[in-house]
């Protein structure tokens, strides 16, 4: 069954925009007593019986909810974005799918795209997760400056790593982890940080760690990071 997604869901009762009610009730044709499944991105699964299918205005009663309680761990991905947006929109949609918490952007020394637009990037979270049937929605940061981020005293307690290209950089992130921790993982941008972004993280308690062998596309790294983690704590 198709799972959609409406962030203020209170009482028993509630109605849709006009956007969703339009394709619930127009584009997918459901009619009233019909059964959908919601979600309000806060870890709970809502059965729902259609009471009326106005196109500008469904309204829903809920008749079950289960609460699905975070995982253990928590991955935070803390990356640079690239010039070509498609990319980091496919990167987004493709971590979610796998899972993960929260991204924040880095305004690096060699950034490609010092601004960023979030609304496409969250349409695409949102479009995974209801794909993927996720209960979570996962955070999305704006861009912050990196010197700012790694000395934020807010991951004091994450396990911080730094993937960045360098032949005596061997370990591999895997290797170093342990399960059910909250990970912060920082992925340079196509230009790869700068010595001193490197020298700097690791000053201020991150790890240098290895994402595989061969050089890999910062979307690709992010993706990498992300299934690393999840290989590690679904064992």
């Amino acid at each position: 069954m198709q799972l959609f997604y409406e962030e203020e869901i209170n009482g028993d009762v509630f109605t849709l925009d006009t956007q969703e009610s339009n394709h619930l009730g127009k584009v997918l044709r459901k009619n009233i007593g019909d059964t959908v499944l919601f979600t309000n991105g806060k870890g709970s699964l809502f059965t729902c019986h259609i009471e009326d299918n106005n196109p500008k205005k469904c309204r829903l009663k809920i008749v079950e909810q289960i609460f699905t309680p975070m995982d253990k761990f928590h991955i935070h991905l803390a990356i640079a974005p690239t010039k070509n947006m498609d990319r980091m929109e496919w990167m987004v949609e493709k971590i979610t799918e796998v899972g993960f918490n929260e991204i924040t952007f880095l305004k690096t020394a060699h950034i490609e795209r010092p601004r960023l637009k979030l609304d496409r990037l969250e349409k695409k979270l949102i479009s995974a997760c209801k794909q993927s049937f996720k209960t979570w929605l996962p955070v999305i940061n704006p861009i912050v400056d990196y010197d700012k981020f790694i000395t934020d005293s807010a991951f004091q307690t994450h396990e911080r790593f730094i993937a960045y290209v360098d032949q005596d950089n061997g370990e591999h992130l895997i290797n170093q982890t342990t399960p059910n921790q909250s990970y912060l993982v920082l992925i340079g941008p196509e230009g790869d940080f700068s010595p001193k972004e490197i020298t700097s993280a690791i000053n201020n308690g991150f790890k240098p760690c290895s994402l595989g062998k061969h050089r890999l596309r910062t979307e690709t790294a992010g993706l990498v990071a992300v299934h690393t983690l999840n290989l590690l704590n679904n064992q």
